[in-house]
């Protein structure tokens, strides 16, 4: 079955990077668009980025764009996210989604920014 498991979130001080992971399985990868997506506490899920199949073409939400990097390795079935210049406003739950129709989520890995 279709899986999409995310991992890398942690505690992170302000200024400081992350790289998140998601690994995806039982789907041909390399055929779908992934994206990131992030739910703050007490707030609704949000975009942040997505990737096309290829890895051709990448968009960022303006909130993170010029901090946070989307890109993926077909060969791995793998899709990042490299974030940069964390801000308190980003500690999130973060998920990876895409698959077939777009239609999967993983369950999400947590990040949090504070000193």
């Amino acid at each position: 079955q279709v899986q999409l498991v995310e991992s890398g979130g942690g505690l992170v001080q302000p200024g400081g990077s992350l790289r998140l992971s998601c690994a995806g399985s039982g789907f041909t990868f390399r055929a779908f668009g992934m994206n990131w997506y992030r739910q703050p506490p007490e707030k609704e899920r949000e975009y942040v980025a997505s990737i096309s199949s290829g890895g051709d073409t990448e968009h960022h939400a303006d909130s993170v764009k010029g901090r946070f990097t989307i890109s993926r390795d077909n060969s791995r079935n793998m899709v990042y996210l490299q974030m940069n210049n964390l801000g308190p406003d980003d500690s999130a739950v973060y998920y990876c989604k895409g698959g077939p129709r777009q239609a999967y989520w993983g369950q999400g890995t947590q990040v949090t920014v504070s000193s």
